[in-house]
Formats: structure tokens, sequence, C-alpha cells
């Protein structure tokens, strides 16, 4: 059962906004690439129910990059966010204060109308909904538990704890009269001739999420050696982790896949038989193209919060106490990714197999 946050008095009294007097917005998701496509079917929600308004995303440098696939969205606004930063600041603080009174500044010149801050259920919103109104904005809608005072206009209490991402972002929009438009995820990917092959993506946000890269090596050298032509692909910062993999390998039939941006990747991924990936972007890129998906789901997430649900999907992973635990790094020993490689690379054959006998 899912663990329904407490209500604070002092939330749900917003009356929804008046949209036909809205004209420019700007949704807010700071995080990672997957998170951003899996606030793709609330962007959409958002354009059906405000036709006439401008829509913008405030992401971060990673997750700007599918931003030229969301259809909705007019322009993004690239943002190295405090509030996402994790331990000590990687700027003096100097610096970072500077950055903040830029990007208020930046928001406060595009004369938004309303805010709408999307965040996983462990992250605040307030940091943003301050932002926000000293920008000026009038309308700013965030999803929270904890007291934000007049930081934000519309503070609505969020859905239970393990609430799929593409749902949670649907309640909050639906608090504020916006009804849902569907929970595809929704990516204009280019047009691509049909490659067919494994994408085998062995990088993530964090080391607690990546099944090992070892382990990722035999996987692809087990899918290689049936026939399956294999291409390891990751950011130029998981350069080494691609290397890793493809030497660990040891078979012409696994390459890298080289740099590619994210729209092309996306592309790759859509002409692909079959993905294997941990819990990352490559996960929702693949969902987003109904590409069947094998994923090493590890434990740092619960499983109802982010599944695919369009895509064949096989999630591997095993059951732990210590799950979900939202860490950057397991301190044990990554239990809940005790998975044998004969065992991933099964399950990609599999989802395989349906596809090529269709073809025939």
């Amino acid at each position: 059962m899912l663990a329904r946050p407490t209500r604070h008095p002092a939330a749900d009294l917003g009356a929804p906004p008046d949209w036909a007097a809205v004209e420019r917005v700007l949704v807010v998701r700071a995080d990672n690439l997957g998170d951003v496509v899996l606030a793709t079917p609330a962007i959409r929600a958002l354009r059906q129910a405000v036709p006439h308004a401008a829509i913008d995303l405030l992401a971060s440098p990673v997750g700007a990059q599918v931003a030229p696939l969301i259809p909705a969205v007019r322009d993004v606004l690239t943002v190295s966010a405090s509030w996402q930063q994790a331990g000590t600041p990687a700027r003096p603080v100097g610096e970072l204060a500077r950055a903040e009174r830029e990007l208020i500044e930046q928001i406060r010149a595009r004369d938004y109308d309303a805010l709408i801050v999307f965040t996983s259920h462990s992250q605040s919103p307030w940091p943003v909904a301050h932002v926000g109104m000293l920008a000026g904005i009038g309308i700013r809608a965030v999803h929270s538990a904890e007291f934000g005072g007049a930081l934000a206009t519309h503070w609505v209490t969020p859905p239970p704890t393990g609430t799929h991402q593409v749902d949670r972002c649907l309640h909050l929009l639906a608090a504020l009269g916006v009804p849902p438009a569907g929970t595809e995820l929704e990516l204009a990917v280019p047009a691509v001739a049909r490659t067919g092959g494994v994408v085998l993506a062995p990088g993530g946000s964090c080391p607690s999420k990546r099944y090992p890269a070892a382990r990722f090596a035999e996987v692809a050298r087990l899918l290689a050696e049936a026939g399956h032509t294999v291409r390891v692909t990751g950011s130029p910062k998981e350069a080494a982790l691609v290397d890793e993999v493809v030497s660990g390998a040891g078979h012409a039939r696994v390459a890298p896949l080289g740099e590619v941006g994210v729209p092309e990747l996306a592309a790759v991924v859509a002409g692909a038989d079959v993905v294997v990936c941990n819990n990352s972007g490559c996960l929702h890129l693949a969902d987003a193209a109904r590409t069947p998906v094998v994923c090493t789901y590890a434990g740092t997430e619960g499983r109802t919060e982010m599944p695919p649900r369009a895509a064949p999907a096989v999630l591997l992973g095993r059951r732990v106490s210590c799950s979900p635990c939202r860490q950057f790094r397991c301190p044990y020993h990554q239990e809940c990714l005790d998975v044998t490689p004969e065992e991933v690379a099964a399950a990609a054959m599999r989802l395989v197999a349906p596809k090529e006998v269709s073809l025939r």
C-alpha cells in the first residue's frame, strides 16, 4: 500500500487559476533527463488546456538536451540549479549567489504568468517557488507536505509516496484545473532507418543505480555470441565506462555507439530491437519509443515510481529491505542488483524473439 503524506492545514486552499488570462508558463523539472521525459504527459495536458500560452521549460544541462523533442515546449532555460546540488557546493558561495540573482533576473525578463514545479517526492519545491516569487510570477504551483509560507500560491498536498512520476505530475495539474491528456510519454523523435540490434546503456545518474560494468560486458558478449549486434552508449562523462564494457566484451559485434546528442540517441533507441539499461534516461527513451527494454532496476527508487508503461519491459533486481534507499552510493554490496548476466541476456533475447517471428 502506498503511504499517503499528511495534509498540512494551510495546503490545498488556492482556487484553480484563470487559465484564460495566462500567456506564459514556466515548467520546472531541474533534475535528470529521464525525469523530464516522464513530465511529457503533463506538459501535453497543459498545452491542450492552455493552447494560447507559451510553455517554457527550466531544466538541468542534461535534462535540457531532451527539450527539442518535446512538441509543446517553446524554449528551454538551462540551469545548474543550486537546489539540485548535493553535498558541499562545487562553487564558492558568492558565485552561487550571483548565479541565483542572474537566474531571477532572467526569469523576470520573460514575464511569466505561471510557474509549475514538478518534483519527485523527496525533493523540495520551495527554493524554486522562492525564485519564482522574487521574479514576480503571480501563479506558483507546487507539491509539498511541508510548510512553505507564502512562497506558493497553489500549495498542493502530493499523492502517496510511490505514485508513478507521470501520475504525480498530472496530479499537480489536476489540482489546478488542468485535465489529463493521456499518460503516454511523448517525444518527437527524428525519423531514422531501422537499424535493429541491441542498445546497451551501462550508465546512470549515480553509482548506486549502475549494474557493474564487468557484468554489462558479459551481457554484451552473450548477446553478441547469440548473433546480435550490440552498440554501447553513454554520455561524454561515461566514456570510460563505455570503453570498459566494450573492451570487456571482447567481441567484434560489440562497439561503442560514438558521441551522439540526445535527439540522435532517441532515434537510435527507436530503431533498436531491444534496449538494455539501468534505471536511467535510456529506460524512458525506450518507453517513449515503445522499444522493448530490459532494465537492471536498483533499489534506489520504488518499483512503482517510474517503470515503463507502454514498451514491453522486464525489470530485473532483487527485493531488499533497504529499498527505496535514495542513496547515491550503496553502503552495502548492491544486493538489489544481484542479477546474473545470463538472466539479463536471456530477458533481452526473449523480448527480441517475438519481433523476429512477426517479421517472417
